[in-house]
């Protein structure tokens, strides 16, 4: 039976007790369940017509305006050409905090954008990274890097907390890392997750993009089979993608000093090590920190996030940005997993962007300052 796997993302991963979310096609439906209930396997049916919840997302598109950014609606899903324009656009008309850059080219050949944003009020200044969309199919990854960007500017004249933050510090913001599986996840197949390079012996796409850093690379938790979801790929840094974004941090690691990378779905706050099971150097500032968010994020809805280190919180995977950033010298180095725990999966609806992104800024808001404040 071929499922495709939500939640963990590999069978590894699985174990006695744990809930396991799967999607199934229709005709394996037939043959799962009578399975699982001769097996005495609990199971509930989350979303039962899959294909109609993602027409009902992705069949509104034709009557937006596309074309004006005031009116940008950052509480909508946007494809990455929308994404890139509204990126071109912000970096013409707020070019005082905006600078928009590409760290090079994706397998497809797309550039790679990224936003820097922040007063360039000192020649020096510490500095942020965020991405989001590693993985194609986490949609409200990108439909947060969108949302900071908005909140950073239009209340940088009116709340002091983002004021110091764009003075004291710059933000580099990747709203979509994973181009070419992004715009795939919005052409062809909605539940991607991969990069979209060619691999020469089977007919399989893709590279997980999350296990193809150099560190503890295709150990534990990463597959070195190509079909498979986690594969980690031929090499560390085979993916242009990761090989772009690895060589920018490392060229300004002395300046960056926390790495955040925005996934869905599980509603945890992660930081190293995912390789193994371990104690981080610097856990207790790290930690205090993760605490802090977290109880900031809850305060907005009552959302419970999860957190601690990956290994223990979430699984053990190897070759993860986290700990390769966290390795290379970036000591806050995190991994939110954002809405929600499995109801709705990849497919979290429009109506609840505006409250994820809600709540999420308040969690990084919270990271931000605590970095300003000396920790030891």
């Amino acid at each position: 039976l071929q499922v495709d796997l939500w939640q963990p993302s590999s069978p590894f991963h699985i174990v006695e007790g744990m809930v396991t979310d799967v999607r199934v096609p229709r005709n394996t439906s037939r043959s799962l369940l009578p399975y699982l209930q001769q097996a005495n396997i609990q199971y509930t049916i989350l979303i039962s017509d899959l294909q109609k919840a993602i027409e009902n997302q992705t069949g509104l598109r034709s009557y937006r305006n596309r074309r004006s950014l005031s009116g940008y609606n950052y509480e909508v899903y946007h494809s990455l050409e929308e994404i890139q324009g509204w990126m071109h656009h912000l970096n013409k008309t707020h070019s005082d905090l905006v600078h928009m850059f590409s760290v090079g080219k994706s397998y497809e050949g797309r550039p790679l954008f990224v936003l820097k944003l922040g007063k360039r009020s000192r020649p020096y200044k510490k500095a942020v990274w965020i991405d989001c969309g590693i993985h194609a199919r986490e949609w409200i990854g990108p439909a947060f890097c969108q949302w900071f960007v908005k909140e950073a500017l239009q209340t940088y004249q009116t709340d002091p907390a983002m004021r110091k933050m764009l003075t004291q510090l710059y933000f580099y913001i990747m709203p979509v890392f994973n181009v070419d599986g992004y715009h795939f996840s919005w052409t062809n197949d909605r539940f991607w997750r991969k990069t979209r390079s060619k691999n020469t012996r089977l007919r399989c796409h893709g590279v997980d993009a999350n296990r193809n850093w150099k560190v503890k690379w295709c150990d534990e938790g990463a597959s070195f089979h190509p079909c498979d979801d986690t594969y980690c790929g031929p090499f560390p840094e085979s993916e242009p993608e990761v090989k772009a974004v690895a060589h920018f941090l490392r060229k300004h690691r002395k300046q960056i000093k926390a790495y955040l990378s925005f996934h869905a779905y599980a509603q945890m706050l992660l930081y190293p090590y995912s390789y193994k099971y371990a104690t981080i150097p610097n856990f207790s500032c790290v930690e205090s920190a993760a605490y802090n968010a977290v109880n900031a994020l809850q305060s907005a809805y009552g959302i419970r996030y999860r957190y601690g280190p990956a290994s223990s919180t979430l699984y053990v995977s190897s070759g993860s940005s986290m700990d390769w950033a966290y390795k290379n010298g970036i000591p806050y180095a995190f991994a939110f997993e954002l809405r929600d725990t499995g109801h709705f999966g990849f497919l979290l609806p429009e109506t609840l962007i505006k409250p994820t992104c809600t709540e999420t800024m308040l969690a990084v808001k919270n990271i931000t300052l605590h970095l300003l404040k000396k920790c030891h």
